[in-house]
């Protein structure tokens, strides 16, 4: 049985600039509660927390729309993303208070030692717990499964393991889901980016190396060149002969819909995307980037090649400018 997460109206909320409005996390978190995934996952782009000047201020308030998405789907648990040092316990207690379940604690793929405080009061709350390893290009798959043991002794759940920057080709994957499977006694997931054109055969690879949960968004929305496409993941899947449990006309209508309608630019590979997969970059950086790129008369490439050759991981949003600025001293 392989379960599909939807991360639309989270992963999603970077494509929509966080401009979820309650009426419609309502209608997609209902219409997902009738499509049979596992979690459907809401909140600021960057988790509780998140709205702010460093990653984009959203339109409405994240815990009206945890409510309105709970409301709307009673059958399905509603989860939250949390970044330690972003959102707190006490987001995280709101969270609970407004109908949240389950929480995906996310750090970066080496730093799983700061989850600990965050997943055991999730566990103290009731909820289920997440945890979620980003940008697991960055290191090897034997560093990866410690600090997935690591999450394991903190009393998480399921580990996942987010392909953040759209990087890895399918023989990556396979290690380190191969590597965390050893290492865990507790399931695998794993989160693919699509900059490279390879969220699907990522998700299949994950699959078929055990990983037992897909995240997936409708129409694929999500930062970069967005997520796996979860109607085409439950398409593909049945195809094969998984089972989901899924309902993927059910998925694929309300991706032409509810989310088709919403979208500001097309979901597709284009070069800022595919920059971000090839140079390596967090993926919820791209439109930080544009901006960046705009404010100094620069080509959005050039900083992206240079964020990747500094390694720069989630939680430095405010480097860009700094990086772009320096740029610009360079060509004037």
């Amino acid at each position: 049985m392989i379960r599909l997460v939807d991360t639309t109206l989270r992963d999603g909320s970077h494509a929509l600039r966080h401009r979820y409005t309650p009426e419609q996390a309502a209608a997609i978190a209902g219409g997902l509660d009738q499509c049979g995934v596992s979690l459907i996952e809401i909140s600021h782009g960057d988790g509780l927390g998140g709205s702010s000047y460093t990653y984009g201020f959203s339109e409405y308030d994240a815990f009206d729309l945890i409510k309105a998405a709970s409301d709307a789907a009673p059958r399905t648990d509603i989860a939250v993303l949390l970044l330690p040092g972003i959102g707190t316990i006490e987001d995280l207690e709101k969270a609970r208070d407004c109908g949240a379940r389950a929480v995906r604690v996310a750090t970066h793929v080496t730093e799983a030692d700061v989850s600990a405080q965050h997943i055991a009061a999730a566990k103290k709350m009731g909820l289920r717990a997440v945890g979620f390893l980003m940008m697991c290009h960055m290191a090897e798959p034997e560093r990866i499964a410690e600090e997935a043991a690591k999450m394991e002794s903190y009393g998480a759940d399921y580990i996942n393991l987010a392909d953040s920057a759209g990087y890895m080709l399918p023989e990556d994957v396979a290690e380190r889901v191969n590597a965390v499977r050893s290492a865990v006694k507790i399931p695998v997931g794993f989160h693919a980016h699509n900059n490279l054109g390879l969220a699907i055969a990522n998700s299949l690879a994950a699959v078929q190396a055990g990983a037992e949960y897909l995240d997936g968004t409708l129409r694929g929305l999500g930062a970069g060149a967005g997520n796996a496409q979860i109607e085409v993941l439950a398409a593909v899947l049945k195809r094969i002969g998984y089972e989901t449990g899924s309902d993927f006309y059910r998925l694929m209508d309300i991706a032409e819909t509810l989310v088709t309608p919403l979208t500001q630019r097309p979901q597709v590979i284009d070069n800022g995307s595919l920059m971000l997969g090839y140079a390596g970059v967090y993926s919820s950086f791209l439109l930080h980037v544009y901006n960046a790129a705009e404010k100094y008369g620069l080509d959005p490439r050039d900083i992206l090649e240079e964020l990747g050759r500094r390694k720069m991981v989630g939680g430095q949003e405010d480097m860009i400018i700094d990086v772009a600025w320096q740029l610009k001293q360079k060509t004037s």
